[in-house]
């Protein structure tokens, strides 16, 4: 896994929804004009640009305290 794929892929529902899913596990569901738009970004940006969306969409992004978390005696 490179940095820029963060585990994210979608799928098209016959019904027009988008699932987003994260490591195969369903994350979000876009219906309607969410689903629409979603799918016109995801077209026009790059692979990074689509994972960073998914995980905006989500709520499971970087926050910026990884490497310090990493360093704590509890996730060693």
């Amino acid at each position: 896994m490179s940095d820029t794929d963060l585990g994210f892929t979608h799928r098209t529902r016959k019904t027009g929804e988008v699932q987003v899913l994260h490591r195969g596990a369903l994350a979000a569901t876009l219906r309607g004009v969410a689903a629409q738009e979603f799918l016109a970004e995801v077209a026009e940006g790059s692979g990074a640009d689509a994972q960073q969306l998914m995980a905006r969409l989500t709520g499971n992004y970087k926050r910026g305290n990884e490497k310090l978390a990493a360093r704590h005696p509890r996730n060693r």
